[in-house]
Order: C-alpha cells, then sequence, then structure tokens
C-alpha cells in the first residue's frame, strides 16, 4: 500500500502520478495473488515465496526512504515484516 501512495506523491499529477500509483498498485495485488494467497493461482515452493515476499518488503522499505521518513521506521517496518513472514511461512510448513 505504501509503494501507491509513493506512486502519487513522487510523480506530478493528475497524469503520471495516477498511473504509476495504480499501476504499483495492480502489480502488487497482482504479484500477491499469483504467488502468496492462500490459494495461489503459480504454485511454487518456499523459496520462491519467501523471495517474491522479500521482494514487496524490499519495495515498501525503499518507498518509505524516499518518502522521507527516517530511516528508523523503515529499518523497524523490514525487520518486523520479514521476521512475521517467517513464523508465518515456518507454520504452513
Amino acid at each position: 500500500m505504501i509503494v501507491t501512495v509513493w506512486g502519487f506523491l513522487a510523480w506530478p499529477l493528475p497524469f503520471p502520478g495516477i498511473f504509476t500509483g495504480l499501476g504499483l498498485f495492480v502489480l502488487a495485488v497482482l504479484l500477491w495473488a499469483l504467488f502468496l494467497s492462500p490459494k495461489p493461482v503459480l504454485r511454487v515452493d518456499r523459496f520462491a515465496q519467501a523471495l517474491f515476499e522479500l521482494c514487496l518488503i524490499a519495495a515498501a522499505v525503499a518507498a518509505l526512504l524516499a518518502l522521507g521518513v527516517f530511516w528508523v521506521w523503515p529499518a523497524a517496518f523490514g525487520v518486523a515484516a520479514a521476521t512475521v513472514g517467517f513464523i508465518v511461512s515456518s507454520r504452513r510448513a
């Protein structure tokens, strides 16, 4: 979601900002639906799921940093998200 906010705020409105924000939102939802949802369209192993999850987390952390948030908060978010993702994935296995 924060990547969408970054897309809206980083580009001038109306056209590049709206297209970038909505495009990034659609891309994030598409990646989640294809690989990370409870019933994914494309089944991949745990390592590929972890890779896609880490890519989405890295995009959110980069968007927070690009928005000018003090670096401690994006770092804490990234560590917390990766920890929760690890715990949830280890319960599924």
